[in-house]
């Protein structure tokens, strides 16, 4: 069977973002050997989430989301000269924004840490000051980041998609350098050889990052020139196609800016928890980040073009059918692997990480938590792209203001009940009633309702039969060898939970 555009896409970048996370999973396996669920540690992840709200506001989600739909009208209507002309007064536009940004933040970081309802007000002073200096180190990255993510929405505009997938891989393997070269005190030995040492402590994370920036940046490089890019300077702020993308990014910067917050007011929460709480959630979203990812993130990213083009061209009967294929196969996957992963995880945490058994159960718990909502956030992915789609970004601002304001009353409640582990619940009930919330209305707005409930049916089938199956093998295998032990229950489980979901599989074929 021929593979459609979109199918082959996704594959591409189901695989390449397979292996970018691998190598993350390495990354955060030698950062948590090195420091463990640590004061020090917990400083790292929390310094990371302003720089992380800038970059997303700017190149990373804000403009990326809003800047393909209108790159691909450029490129359909006018061909590619107008369209890097475009792509050249976006990319000034964002890197001058980003660099005055990044100056206030570095002025006013130290106060944004220790204010009560700010980054980390519950951390010692010691601890305060190192979230700062680190903070200020990672907006160099910020600022590399800020041209490099819209290098990656112009490649993707063009239906170009390999090295945008290449690049995270490298982001991860500038961290990994930084980890192992400039961070530990002692070197590394492989074999005959020892691998050099910095002794740069916590703050050699911080350089890989920059690293890692910069790799990711290069990578792409060589797209830009196959598709004869040329910059222009200027702004072009008086001209309609900069306007109707800042038409687009107002929304879309307050929707990137309210899912942001939802990472500060975690650790805000958890800076209140017992040390280790921080690094334990932020561990438990890496791994619940791999299948979403790898699932959702790869379809909806795949989408996004064809989606655009459908809408452009009128196509709304192809339009539909694409978001309604997407969906059958996001509930086929994310349910049953869900159940799957929740059940027989436990044992390769335990041996990749090291934790004592107290910090395996903490992180088991916030990861299962997270899992919870793996389906949510997957449709979130669809859902929210087939409105940035139809140049829509309105919708998309009212659900995520809806679902902080839910993440925030969860989570204020259930984290003094459940811990770290309430707040990762609260995320996933919060995604997942935005994923109604978004599908209620998008609904109004096709021809016909997206119709998926024998595909609901038969992934609560496979989910339960599944989960049954791991956890009699978990328990008949307990004592055994970890690897042993998770991959024959977790392999068991994908076997048993295919033939059910088989109608589904098949649709990725010709998504």
């Amino acid at each position: 069977m021929k593979l459609s555009r979109v199918t082959r896409i996704t594959f591409l970048l189901t695989g390449f973002f397979a292996l970018d996370k691998v190598v993350g999973f390495v990354r955060q396996v030698v950062i948590a050997r090195q420091f463990g669920l640590s004061a020090e540690l917990d400083a790292f992840n929390v310094a990371n989430n302003l720089p992380d709200l800038l970059f997303a506001l700017i190149s990373g989600g804000a403009l990326a989301l809003a800047f393909i739909p209108v790159l691909t009208e450029q490129l359909s209507r006018d061909g590619s000269s107008t369209a890097w002309d475009l792509f050249s007064k976006i990319t000034n536009l964002a890197f001058l924004v980003t660099g005055a940004l990044a100056i206030v933040v570095a002025i006013v970081a130290h106060p944004l840490v220790r204010w009560e309802l700010g980054i980390a007000p519950g951390f010692n002073e010691q601890q305060q000051v190192l979230v700062t200096n680190l903070m200020r180190l990672n907006l160099f990255a910020t600022l590399i980041f800020s041209i490099s993510g819209l290098v990656m929405a112009g490649l993707q505009a063009n239906q170009h998609f390999l090295l945008p997938a290449i690049a995270p891989l490298l982001y991860n393997i500038g961290q990994i350098f930084g980890a192992v070269i400039l961070s530990p005190e002692q070197g590394y030995a492989i074999g005959p050889m020892t691998l050099p040492a910095m002794g740069l402590g916590v703050y050699g994370l911080v350089y890989g990052v920059i690293i890692g920036a910069l790799l990711h940046l290069g990578i792409q490089i060589p797209g830009l020139l196959k598709y004869k890019f040329h910059w222009s300077p200027g702004l072009g702020l008086k001209t309609e196609p900069v306007r109707k993308v800042l038409r687009l990014m107002g929304p879309r910067l307050a929707t990137m800016f309210f899912i942001q917050l939802i990472f500060l007011v975690r650790d805000n929460l958890a800076s209140r928890l017992e040390a280790g709480a921080v690094t334990a959630l932020t561990y438990g979203w890496m791994l619940f980040q791999v299948p979403e990812t790898l699932i959702g993130t790869a379809i909806g990213t795949a989408l996004l073009p064809t989606l655009a083009e459908h809408a452009a061209m009128e196509r709304r009967e192809e339009f539909q059918q694409s978001i309604e294929r997407a969906v059958r196969v996001l509930i086929a996957l994310t349910l049953p692997i869900a159940v799957i992963l929740s059940f027989g995880l436990k044992p390769l945490l335990a041996l990749a990480f090291g934790f004592d058994a107290v910090g395996t159960d903490l992180l088991m718990w916030v990861t299962r938590a997270y899992l919870a909502g793996l389906l949510g956030q997957s449709l979130v992915e669809v859902f929210a792209r087939s409105f940035y789609a139809r140049q829509n970004a309105l919708t998309p601002l009212a659900a995520a203001g809806f679902t902080l304001v839910l993440y925030i009353v969860l989570g204020t409640q259930l984290y003094r009940v459940l811990g770290a582990a309430g707040i990762s619940l609260s995320d996933s009930i919060a995604f997942t009633a935005e994923a109604v919330l978004l599908l209620v209305l998008l609904n109004r707005k096709l021809i016909g309702s997206v119709k998926a409930g024998g595909s609901l049916l038969r992934a609560f089938l496979a989910a339960a039969a599944s989960g049954a199956v791991v956890w009699l093998l978990m328990a008949w295998l307990a004592g055994q060898n970890p690897l042993l032990q998770s991959g024959v229950a977790l392999t068991a489980g994908m076997l048993v939970a295919i033939p059910l979901v088989w109608p589904e599989l098949r649709l990725i074929l010709r998504l």
